[in-house]
This record gives structure tokens, sequence and C-alpha cells, in this order.
């Protein structure tokens, strides 16, 4: 006889999904450990099952999965070791800098920012130090990181979550789909000048764009089930 409630087998159901999602944390961030991302995420999930709504619309796996991955981004955010005065000093200090850069011409040094902005070359400091994502090692082949040291950690996880489940998405499309979308929307061609380089009408190529969105999103939404 099966005692388990309805809650009960609703969570267990799900459990592989909070795995899926951590495994996939922690290839892209191997320094994260793998069994505190499942905690984390399992907090997401049980919250997930309290307060679902079957009227809403979203199905209980989709709806699961977006806490799921908000309580594992949040466990992210608590491990950072630097504080978020720090960070907000920095952000704060960095806006100063670029508004001036752009209004004077150049780059205000570290010196004149201080002086503006107090404490700011300490926090960017220990941002520096404290960036969870190595500095010093080299990148995933095709990755690319900006130098943002005010960033929030668990923001720039999943930017490369999103960048990653995108680059699977767009893998997945044939082949003349794929070269609209990279000369389009990483090479910045017009739609038109995409036709020249294919070969193909500037029509042609607005229909492959359109079908090729039309496919990653019909992608997107089998994947998130």
């Amino acid at each position: 006889m099966n005692d388990e409630s309805p809650r009960d087998e609703q969570v267990r159901t799900l459990l592989p999904l909070v795995r899926k999602v951590a495994r996939r944390l922690k290839r892209l961030v191997p320094s994260l450990d793998v069994d505190d991302l499942v905690g984390d995420g399992s907090i997401g999930l049980i919250r997930a099952v309290d307060s679902f709504d079957p009227l809403r619309g979203p199905q209980l796996s989709e709806y699961a999965r977006r806490l799921i991955v908000g309580a594992t981004l949040n466990g992210v955010r608590r491990m950072d070791p630097v504080s978020e005065r720090s960070r907000r000093l920095v952000r704060d200090g960095e806006n100063q800098r670029y508004a001036l850069a752009a209004q004077r011409g150049d780059v205000p040094s570290l010196q004149e920012m201080e002086r503006r902005c107090p404490g700011y070359g300490r926090a960017v400091s220990a941002a520096h130090w404290g960036q969870p994502l190595s500095l010093d090692a080299p990148l995933p082949r095709g990755e690319s990181l900006a130098f943002d040291w005010s960033d929030d950690p668990a923001r720039i996880v999943e930017r490369r979550m999103q960048h990653a489940e995108l680059a699977a998405l767009i893998s997945g499309l044939p082949r003349r789909h794929r070269q609209v979308l990279m000369l389009h929307y990483f090479h910045e061609a017009s739609l038109r000048a995409v036709g020249r380089r294919l070969a193909i009408s500037p029509q042609r190529a607005s229909q492959l764009h359109t079908s090729a969105i039309s496919k990653l999103k019909q992608q997107s939404h089998v994947a998130s089930h």
C-alpha cells in the first residue's frame, strides 16, 4: 500500500528536474558544489508544488522549473564572498565613470574616482579578488565574459545558462536557418545583406529568419517540458 501523499508524489516525480538544473549549472561553473545546488533547487521545487495553481495556465513542470532555477541562483548569490555594499559601490562608481568619460572624452583615473566616490577603489579590489568565476583560468571554447566585477554572480551564471541553452537550440536547426541567424544576430548583417551572402533574395532571407525564430520557439517550448 502506497501511503505517499499527492504532494510528496509530485515532489518525487519532479526531483530529476532539480538534478538536471544542478548538473547544468555545475557544467557552466565547475567550482559550484552540485549537492548544494540540488539542496537549493529542492527548496524551490517544494515551494512550487505548494504554491502551484493549475488555473493560472502553465503546467506544474514549467512553473517548477522557474522556481527551481530561481532558488538555485539565490544559493549561488549567497555563496558570493563579496558584500552587496561593495558591489553597489562598484556599480555606482562605474556609472559615474562612464558618464564622465562620455562627457569629457577621457576615462577618469582610479584616484579621481576614489575622490568622487569614497571606497570605490577598495570595493573594486574586493570584487576582483572575490570573483567566483576565475579571471585567471581560460574560459570554455566560444565563451566570453566581460570584466564586470560589479555584476551579481547569480546573473553571470544565469546568462551562461541562457547562452548554452540558446546555442543548443540553434545547433538543432537546419543549416540554412542557422546561417541566417548567425549572420543576422551575431554578425549584425541586415536581412538584405544576409540574402547577398547566401545568394538568395531578401524575401527568402526574411522567410528563413521568420521560420528559424518559429522553430526556436517551438524547441524552447518542448525543452521546458
